[in-house]
């Protein structure tokens, strides 16, 4: 008979064995969180079978050796009652040992069992227990009873003996020893140690395990053990699922797919609720008052034998993001919980799922490939090798994945037209990373352990098979992956619920959101999101349109100042409706415009035939198109003429974007709120070039001013990329409304690392212990995050007004927001993709803090 949970705590003499009551001393963060639930559940009194708990400080003496008194224990159970064994790790998510059925199995329990339940039922738990018993504490090989006919137990006992040379231990303490040893020693494992710290667990995490009387399943009458939930794992939505079967114990309802019976009615077969209604009943009621009492979607354990229900465990529902956000969002509605504990329960970064396709968790992965998770989402296409094929492929709505070894601002229309975008290098910060984040586009780089044989338009895997142009693959940017094939893809999913809660993270956010947006459809995103405003916006994408890289190429190529001028005076008009557009679609929020900063080189062609064209259409030799393109070239351009000494050195260029921003701001506040653009002037490392620059778009503006008869406000500051440019940042402020950090660059030049090689080299690194995480995905808040806090400081102290923000791709991660509140920046700037999780992340930071203060 079993017997329920009565007053009284620890087992005689062993304070760590505690009989499971209401009052018992258990704590999740001494015997883990099942142990902790069951108690819960004793507290709300509902049927749970007599439990014993095991601390983490008594399974770490047995797997030393130390036994606990298991006499007691089993004295604390009815006498030859049968029991089951399970882990009770601090989280779940952690994992442990599988749990031992039918503990105290004999031949006298298997005669009383004979009776009860018939000797064929009966010999079938025996030999269940036999079998556990022999792979998982005597570690004996699963195959060992393969041969065996049927559940005859003789057979059983006999192969056991013969295999290790002595009898099966029939007394239930000696049982119950050996599976408490065996199950304590496996969690202290290498395996098992490296499997939980994969999953965040530390080193020496504890688990605990607790001993709890069996309820069979088995009998006559209805008997059967299952499990049930009130919630869709999918969805998130109500919907009572789970399984059942009849004479069943423990999980077995979750192992059979044609046996398991329906839990409500069906007309498709028979259901639990037709065949104990009352019990059936009880199950729903019991799981209600858990969701409202553990204040979580539970899923319910439950046995039942002869009509009478028994539950057994509970547990947290097991979720996708899309019903992890309904359902904080469905508890915190209801009153359950509050709506910042429901903001603290969604993982900023399980959102990125919501808004992106990915592969359906129940489809086959061809894994050809493997390289860096750049942009996340998943995409299916034909493979084309160029740009211009990508774009041609997208004319006639034929999908495709854009193959590179390494994309270039020339790349941008062909990422446009791609599902995806694979490259053979490149790191977390390459081009095509950067890019892909922006326009929401799947990216893996630095897929180096693929050969890419781009004349040949060939991809060949590492197990040899060679996929070419024309061929169908999968990217997924999520976990880094090449597919082969299609497998399915599950659509993004925005829906009512997330609108809520990033209205909920708003509300309680402390640090501006803004996102990277450098097209209007970047900013229509951005403003989708949400996001405050624009913190960066790169201009150089915009000459990258056909009709303007010739323009430019002239431009490049002009005699002299007044030349460059009069090309420019054709990219003006062109310029102009780009930022009005933005303006417009911003309205009245923010737009930080950071003015040109890539070498020019960028724009000339690198190949023969690229360069015959261009001599084509300037009317020039092609010996005097190749001759200056050679003189142009730079050992180390991203170091060389670029950003700011542009516009010192070639300052028209500066000029007309000015004219075209001042003149689109009129424009735009035409028709809406009033614009306020923000001017960056980038890579900046002396105070000198930000007082030239400063007084050249001054006298621009004076001139704009004077020739539209319109007076406008604008703002201009410095992107700090430079270490000397943080270092100096307090007679920099001076001359700046604004200070924004480039933490892509000043990352780089910190450690003079190239972010487009490091991808080679750097997961050698993390693993050696050499970085703790790579510097370009993770803020190194040690040795560029003093750089930043150097530079807020000296900017503040010399500008008390100056606002301070970052602007690189760190901006998106949790915890580069985290660092950036505590340095006392004002906005983070990151992805127009990454804001909902900017904001989400944002918003638990502020919680945390304010729950932290009420708590001192």
């Amino acid at each position: 008979m079993l017997r329920r949970q009565h007053a009284g705590a620890a087992v005689p003499n062993d304070p760590d064995t505690t009989l499971v009551t209401a009052t018992a001393p258990i704590a999740n963060a001494t015997h883990g969180g099942r142990a902790k639930c069951l108690q819960r559940l004793v507290r709300l009194e509902l049927p749970v079978p007599r439990t014993v708990a095991l601390s983490f400080d008594a399974v770490h003496r047995i797997a030393d050796g130390q036994m606990p008194d298991i006499g007691c224990i089993v004295s604390q159970f009815p006498e030859g009652a049968l029991l089951c064994v399970r882990p009770s790790s601090e989280d779940p998510d952690w994992g442990g040992p599988g749990a031992i059925l039918n503990i105290g199995m004999n031949e006298a329990r298997l005669k009383e069992l004979s009776r009860r339940l018939g000797g064929e039922a009966a010999e079938a738990l025996f030999a269940r227990f036999v079998q556990a018993y022999a792979v998982h504490v005597a570690r004996l090989d699963p195959d060992l009873f393969d041969e065996v006919e049927g559940a005859n137990v003789s057979e059983y006992l006999r192969a056991y003996e013969a295999e290790l040379e002595e009898p099966f231990p029939l007394d239930a303490g000696e049982q119950l020893a050996g599976v408490l040893q065996s199950m304590a020693r496996a969690w202290s494992g290498t395996s098992a140690r490296l499997l939980r710290q994969a999953k965040g667990a530390p080193a020496d995490a504890g688990l605990g395990l607790v001993v709890q009387e069996m309820a069979l399943g088995l009998g006559k009458g209805e008997c059967g053990s299952g499990v049930l939930q009130l919630v869709n794992g999918d969805t998130g939505l109500p919907q009572i699922t789970g399984r059942y079967l009849s004479q069943s114990q423990g999980r077995d309802a979750l192992r059979s797919d044609t046996e398991s019976l329906y839990l409500t009615r069906d007309p498709r077969g028979p259901s639990l609720e037709e065949l104990a209604p009352e019990a059936f009943e009880a199950l729903k009621e019991h799981a209600a008052l858990m969701r409202r009492r553990l204040r979580e979607e539970m899923q319910v354990e439950f046995a039942i034998e002869n009509g009478r229900l028994f539950i057994l465990d509970g547990m947290r529902v097991a979720r996708s993001s899309r019903a992890a956000v309904r359902i904080a969002v469905d508890l915190a509605e209801e009153g359950i919980i509050s709506r910042q504990e429901a903001l603290m329960r969604v993982p900023p970064r399980t959102l990125t799922e919501l808004l992106h396709r990915q592969v359906d968790p129940q489809a086959k992965r061809d894994v050809i490939g493997r390289g860096i998770a750049a942009s996340p989402g998943a995409a299916t296409g034909r493979i084309v090798f160029s740009a211009p094929d990508a774009q041609a492929s997208a004319a006639r709505n034929e999908p495709c994945i854009l193959v590179r070894r390494e994309t270039s601002p020339e790349d941008i229309r062909g990422m446009h037209a791609a599902q995806a975008v694979l490259t053979e290098r490149g790191g977390i910060t390459s081009h095509a990373a950067v890019i892909g984040r922006g326009i929401g586009l799947p990216c893996v780089v630095g897929a180096s352990n693929m050969r890419f044989n781009i004349a040949k338009k060939q991809l060949v895997a590492p197990d040899g098979r060679v996929f070419g142009e024309g061929d169908t693959v999968t990217i997924d940017g999520s976990r880094g992956q090449v597919l082969a094939g299609a497998p399915t893809l599950r659509e993004a999913a925005l829906d009512e619920t997330f609108q809520k809660l990033m209205e909920w993270a708003d509300a309680a956010c402390d640090i501006g959101i803004r996102a990277n947006a450098d097209t209007p459809d970047d900013a229509q995103t951005a403003r989708n999101f949400d996001a405050q405003g624009i913190g960066l916006c790169r201009t150089e994408h915009m000459f990258f349109e056909p009709g303007r890289l010739t323009v430019m190429r002239e431009m490049i190529f002009a005699a002299g100042s007044e030349d460059r001028r009069a090309v420019l005076e054709r990219l003006l008009p062109m310029q102009r409706a780009d930022f009005t557009q933005l303006f417009e679609i911003m309205q009245g929020k923010p737009v930080c415009i950071r003015l040109f900063d890539p070498p020019l080189h960028e724009f000339l062609p690198a190949d023969r035939a690229g360069q015959r064209d261009l001599a084509e259409a300037l009317g020039l030799p092609l010996s005097d198109v190749v001759r200056r393109i050679e003189a142009m070239s730079e050992y180390n351009p991203m170091l060389g003429l670029r950003g700011v000494r542009l516009g010192v050195t070639v300052p028209e260029i500066y000029e007309m974007q000015a004219r075209a921003i001042f003149e689109a701001t009129i424009d735009a506040s035409h028709a809406g709120e009033p614009v306020v653009p923000e001017i960056m002037i980038p890579l900046v490392s002396a105070r000198r070039e930000v007082e030239l620059v400063r007084t050249a778009i001054d006298a621009v503006a004076v001139s704009v001013r004077n020739q539209r008869d319109r007076d406008f406000t604008y703002r201009l500051g410095v992107m700090v990329e430079t270490p000397r440019a943080a270092l100096r940042a307090g007679e920099i402020a001076q001359h700046s409304a604004f200070l924004s950090f480039g933490t892509n660059d000043l990352t780089q030049m910190a450690y003079g690392l190239s972010r487009d090689d490091a991808g080679r080299f750097m997961s050698d690194y993390v693993q050696q212990g050499v970085f703790p995480e790579d510097p370009f995905h993770t803020l190194d808040t040690e040795g560029v995050g003093e750089l930043l806090k150097l530079g807020a400081e000296r900017g503040k102290a010399a500008h008390p007004d100056i606002v301070l923000s970052i602007c690189g791709e760190h901006g998106g991660n949790p915890e580069s927001i985290a660092f950036c509140r505590s340095a006392g920046f004002d906005y983070v700037s990151c992805s127009p993709f990454r804001v909902p999780v900017a904001r989400l992340a944002a918003a638990q930071l502020a919680i945390a803090d304010h729950l932290a203060i009420n708590m001192v």
